[in-house]
């Protein structure tokens, strides 16, 4: 089965960064490389991807940051997402939450390692219950 999901930039990061293969966020990474995560961006989206992976603090390779973003292109779906109007704690991630909102009918996820940036809803998920989703076939509960 295949997954959509909007990754958010704080997930692309602790992967590069992660030295441990069984990581959640590497595994989200992997699934997108096997096309078993579809990933929607928008060109926005894609701009942030560069812009903080190319932060010379992180000493990411332009190489590995381009496969990444490459990868993404080739295996998802651009979308071009429409103003919901909302506020978020933190508006530079309304990009991310207007792309899933522009997918919810075909059960797209959000995933990030900031829930707390973004309503409680139950699409969007952190990338460990993505996992979950995938393993199980079940959306997490929220109380």
């Amino acid at each position: 089965m295949r997954y959509f999901a909007v990754i958010d930039t704080n997930v692309l990061v602790s992967a590069l960064f992660s030295r441990h293969p069984d990581a959640a966020t590497v595994q989200i990474i992997e699934k997108v490389y096997t096309g078993e995560i579809i990933p929607l961006y928008s060109n926005s989206i894609l701009e942030e991807y560069e812009e903080v992976l190319c932060r010379p603090k992180f000493h990411f390779s332009v190489s590995m940051i381009r496969t990444l973003i490459a990868s993404i292109k080739t295996n998802g779906i651009s979308v071009e997402p429409s103003p919901t109007g909302i506020e978020l704690p933190d508006m530079d991630d309304l990009v991310f939450y207007e792309v899933v909102m522009e997918k919810q009918t075909d059960n797209a996820y959000l995933v990030t390692g900031n829930i707390r940036h973004f309503p409680k809803e139950p699409f969007i998920i952190t990338p460990n219950e993505m996992l979950d989703i995938i393993r199980n076939g079940t959306a997490p509960t929220r109380e």
